[in-house]
């Protein structure tokens, strides 16, 4: 008996999500309360993208080998192993008030910890993006396209956003006194613990929930193996130059911008930042940004369905460099509280809108019986445009302090305009359009 994609994938694609920010945005958290330097945060916690940009060598294994169904649920199993570990670490960090001296152990062993869990979710990535891509029907996938994009961000935003928040608030202090609920920063070790329950919750769900679709196998080849396969397929398609530049610059902008922005609301003023304090940068990310990221992709599977890729792709490109003009704003001016907040809400809904039509393109181009694995392939190489600019970033706000880096940054984003007109040359993009549109597999159905 069939069941019903509803009981599934909107907890698989939370489950996806999580680590990816809790692995590459909360850790940037964590270190900046901790109070290590933002060139030492961004240049080693931008090493957290590799195995994002190499899952595309593994992605061939995870084809041949076993069922999609058995290698995601044993990588969220993992999951909850490492978010354990994290919790230990972070527990026996606060014990030892490692933090006052910014421990080179703590750092040094969080991060390899970070890094590990890094490895398995990009495999999870693989799994799930692969499973989605065979146990549901084309007219389904294209239903829930829209689905899944938002729980993927519904994620991302809970993840830096309300456990931020509620991390902050188990420690905050109060004037003339305290009402910890956890002395800092145990707080931290709390949150990953949370962590570690979830995944191992997702892991009894999925296991009871997910069907086994009579196509999940090992992928067989004719000639030659998975892997080689899998990437001659891939680089020989049509087009291919043009699917990698923009697959690499269509984020530009906002890989300059993912790991200064938390260090510049959450640093102190005295340093040219905004200073909020945890609590805060996350309930402005876990409410009005919540509430704009649901919205610009609902609105963006809604334009996409309406107008088609081709004509949607240019305002989607512009949205999506606005904030970086945003915080070149803020940065000059130091905005009050209310402003930054709104500023931030607008960029979350530009991203929900941008970011639908970047999900759209990988998956178009993502056909064929290695489908699951060029799905990885694009998306490692998106995560190498994205790890190269994060981890120069560091050096480069150092170097040119905050106003001067998002003055920068915003003139190097402009390079998502210049890729668009490469889009269009681009044929697997309209062919596969057009066969969706002509079996009625509309993304308007998402929504």
């Amino acid at each position: 008996m069939k069941k019903n994609p509803w009981y599934y994938i909107p907890t698989l694609y939370l489950a996806e999500g999580f680590p990816y920010i809790i692995i590459n945005t909360v850790s940037t958290v964590l270190y900046a309360d901790l109070g290590f330097s933002n060139e030492q945060i961004a240049f080693w916690t931008g090493w957290l993208y590799l195995p994002w940009t190499l899952k595309m060598f593994w992605s061939p294994l995870v084809d041949a080998h076993s069922t999609k169904r058995r290698w995601l649920l044993g990588a969220q199993t993992i999951m909850a192993a490492v978010f354990l570990v994290l919790a230990a670490l972070n527990a026996w960090n606060a014990f030892a008030h490692a933090q006052a001296v910014n421990s080179l152990s703590f750092f040094s062993l969080s991060l390899f910890g970070f890094l590990a869990g890094a490895f398995v979710s990009a495999t999870l990535d693989i799994a799930t993006d692969g499973y989605y891509l065979l146990a549901l029907t084309p007219v389904e996938q294209s239903k829930f396209v829209g689905i899944r994009t938002i729980f993927y961000r519904l994620a991302m935003i809970l993840g830096s956003g309300v456990l931020v928040a509620a991390t902050g608030a188990l420690a905050s202090a109060k004037e003339g006194g305290s009402w910890n609920i956890v002395p800092w920063p145990y707080n931290w070790a709390v949150l990953f613990c949370f962590l570690a329950v979830l995944f191992s919750a997702c892991v009894l769900w999925h296991n009871h929930t997910l069907p086994k679709p009579a196509e999940d196998g090992p992928v067989r080849t004719e000639h030659g193996t998975a892997w080689g396969e899998a990437f001659k397929t891939y680089f020989t398609q049509k087009n291919i130059v043009y699917i990698l530049a923009f697959i690499l610059l269509y984020r530009l902008g906002d890989a300059f911008l993912e790991k200064i922005v938390p260090l510049f609301l959450l640093k102190p003023q005295a340093e040219g930042a905004l200073g909020l304090s945890v609590q805060s940068y996350g309930l402005i990310k876990g409410t009005l940004g919540l509430g704009a990221v649901i919205a610009g992709n609902l609105a963006g599977g809604w334009l996409l369905a309406k107008y088609g890729f081709k004509k949607c792709i240019w305002p989607f490109a512009v949205i999506l460099i606005l904030p970086n003009f945003f915080y070149a704003y803020m940065s000059w001016v130091h905005p009050s509280t209310a402003l930054v907040a709104a500023l931030i809400t607008l960029e979350h809904l530009g991203n929900g809108l941008a970011l639908m039509a970047f999900t759209v393109f990988i998956m178009y181009i993502s056909q064929g019986a290695f489908k699951t694995s060029h799905y990885a392939i694009s998306t490692g190489i998106m995560a190498l445009g994205m790890m190269v600019p994060s981890m120069a970033s560091g050096w480069l706000q150092a170097k040119m302090g905050y106003t001067g880096f998002f003055v920068l940054a915003s003139l190097i984003s402009l390079v998502t305009v210049a890729v668009v007109p490469l889009s269009f040359k681009i044929k697997s993009i309209e062919e596969t359009e057009a066969a969706f549109r002509s079996h009625k597999h509309s993304l308007e159905d998402a929504q």
